[in-house]
């Protein structure tokens, strides 16, 4: 399949970050007013409720939607399901801008993820860049001193945006593996409300289990009122239109840098909202991480 990168498609791609670093802010901002997977299944109630207008025929029963349901069941697992779960449980022990630089190590997941089940060959270049990406995913790991990593200093939001980010990796490679009529990929919110029909489903029994382990606290208010309203109209639907869009236009691996501008957002984001200013660590890692981008990327 051909690719190409023009303006329209760059736009997209850069949209779909800056939603995302807001995302993680208000995420962090609002982690003490719900739970993170309650909060995730909350967000995709919304977004539902947003394109059911737009999409309300995916749910008939002759829908050519039903026929590919187990390609739909997988990308509502690991795009709706997971992806913003694990996001959000992040943000219970990490700050915005740690989460989105390991998100930053995207590319890297990409390349792997494309390689190991794809069957897409790696370069030496782009192995190049993603160790030079990888360095600076262990900077923000180690919080800027490499003697933390013999010590396995980990926050466990480390770890889950870790997972996250191979989640998404996973989902960005099925997104172009089409087996879909095109008349279901030309419609996108019948192709996104396809992905959620499903996907709340999974993030509906995420929660339940969460529910059940005893993390019941919800502080009903006008800011988590507002910020389930941004989350589910800015990052959810809007970000997944022009990210899905994007993907399909440049593909996951020139796609995957423009989600290194994700951690800039979230930096500058959170400077503004949650005063947490970058510290020089947070921008040796982001170099190293879009450098290596940059490294692996050129012809």
């Amino acid at each position: 399949m051909t690719h190409k990168l023009t303006s329209g498609t760059a736009a997209l791609l850069v949209l779909a970050p800056l939603l995302w670093a807001g995302n993680a802010v208000v995420g962090r901002l609002v982690h003490d007013l719900v739970p993170p997977i309650t909060l995730n299944f909350l967000r995709w109630v919304l977004a539902f409720a947003l394109l059911l207008p737009l999409a309300q025929g995916v749910l008939r029963r002759n829908s050519p939607v039903w026929a590919h349901w187990r390609r739909y069941a997988l990308l509502g697992l690991l795009g709706i399901g997971l992806y913003n779960a694990l996001q959000y449980m992040a943000l219970q022990t990490s700050t915005p801008i740690n989460v989105t630089l390991v998100g930053s190590s995207m590319p890297v997941w990409m390349l792997a993820v494309g390689a190991v089940f794809f069957g897409v060959s790696v370069t030496r270049r782009q192995f190049a860049g993603a160790a030079l990406s990888m360095a600076g995913v262990l900077l923000v790991l180690s919080r800027g001193e490499w003697s933390q990593l013999l010590a396995l200093r980990l926050v466990p939001g480390d770890v889950f945006m870790l997972l996250a980010t191979i989640s998404w990796s996973f989902y960005s490679w099925l997104l172009v593996r089409t087996s879909e009529p095109a008349s279901v990929r030309a419609d996108w919110a019948a192709f996104l409300m396809a992905q959620l029909v499903f996907g709340l489903g999974w993030s509906g029994a995420f929660a339940g289990v969460e529910w059940a382990s005893g993390r019941t606290h919800i502080a009903w208010g006008w800011p988590l009122a507002a910020a389930l309203a941004f989350i589910a109209i800015g990052p959810a639907v809007v970000a997944y239109r022009c990210w899905g869009v994007g993907v399909q236009r440049a593909g996951p691996a020139v796609a995957g840098f423009f989600s290194n501008l994700t951690p800039l957002f979230a930096a500058l984001m959170s400077a503004a909202f949650l005063g947490e200013p970058p510290r020089l660590f947070h921008a040796a890692a982001f170099a190293l991480i879009v450098g290596g981008i940059v490294v692996s990327s050129r012809r």
